[in-house]
C-alpha cells in the first residue's frame, strides 16, 4: 500500500481474531489494520486502543453500524472505510460498500482478498482519493484518527457547487453521518431541504 500513516500494533483482541475469516486474519499478522493513501483508506484492526482503529468497536460497539444502518446486518464486518467515511464491510464472504450518508449499501463483487489487491494496484479505481486529494493540495494532511467531512454532504444537490473539506476525528465524523442519514432517510428524492453544519 501506499502513503502508509499508520499500521496497527500487533493483535491484541483475540476475541475478534478468532472470529475472522482466515485470510483476514493473514492479514492482520502481518499488518493488524492501518491508514493508507494518506487517509484515502482505513483498515480497522484486532485491538482494544486506539477505539478509532477497533475492529470490534465499528462491528459491537456502542455505535456499531448495525444499530444505526437498517441496510447493515449485525454479522456484517466493518473492516475498513474511506476518507470521508464511507464503509467496507465483509458479508458472506463478499465486499461491500456503505454510503453512510443515504444507507444506500453495493455489492463490489470482490471477496477481501481481490479487494486487498485492487487496492494495492489500482487505488484510484478502487477508492474514491478524490478528497483526500484536494485536502493535500491546499497542504493539509490528514492525522490517523481522523476523517474528511464535506459540505454540503455529497448526496444534496446545492445550488451553491462550492463545498467545505474539514478534518474531524473519527467518531465525531461517523456520528455526523449517522445523524445525517437518520434524517434524510425518509425524504422523497428531489425534496428540498434546509442545511445546517452539526460541527
Amino acid at each position: 500500500m501506499q502513503d502508509i500513516t499508520y499500521i496497527g500494533e500487533p493483535v491484541s483482541d483475540s476475541a475478534t481474531f478468532k472470529l475472522l475469516p482466515f485470510e483476514m486474519q493473514a492479514f492482520m499478522l502481518q499488518h493488524n489494520g492501518m491508514v493508507a493513501f494518506l487517509g484515502g483508506l482505513h483498515i480497522r484492526g484486532c485491538c482494544h486502543e486506539p477505539a478509532w482503529h477497533s475492529l470490534r468497536e465499528a462491528w459491537q460497539g456502542e455505535n456499531a453500524f448495525w444499530r444505526t444502518y437498517s441496510s447493515v446486518k449485525q454479522s456484517d464486518l466493518p473492516f475498513a472505510q474511506d476518507a470521508v467515511g464511507n464503509q467496507f464491510l465483509l458479508r458472506r464472504g463478499e465486499v461491500w460498500w456503505l454510503d453512510t450518508e443515504t444507507g444506500e449499501m453495493e455489492n463490489l463483487g470482490v471477496d477481501f482478498v481481490r479487494f486487498i489487491r485492487g487496492v494495492e494496484l489500482y487505488p484510484n479505481d478502487a477508492l474514491d482519493l478524490q478528497a483526500v486529494s484536494m485536502f493535500t493540495n491546499l497542504g493539509a494532511v490528514l492525522q490517523p484518527g481522523e476523517l474528511l467531512a464535506v459540505y454540503p454532504p455529497n448526496c444534496i444537490k446545492a445550488e451553491n457547487e462550492n463545498f467545505n473539506l474539514t478534518r474531524m476525528p473519527v467518531d465525531v465524523r461517523l456520528t455526523s453521518l449517522a445523524n445525517l442519514y437518520q434524517q434524510i432517510r425518509r425524504l422523497k428524492p428531489g425534496q428540498k431541504i434546509r442545511l445546517r453544519k452539526d460541527y
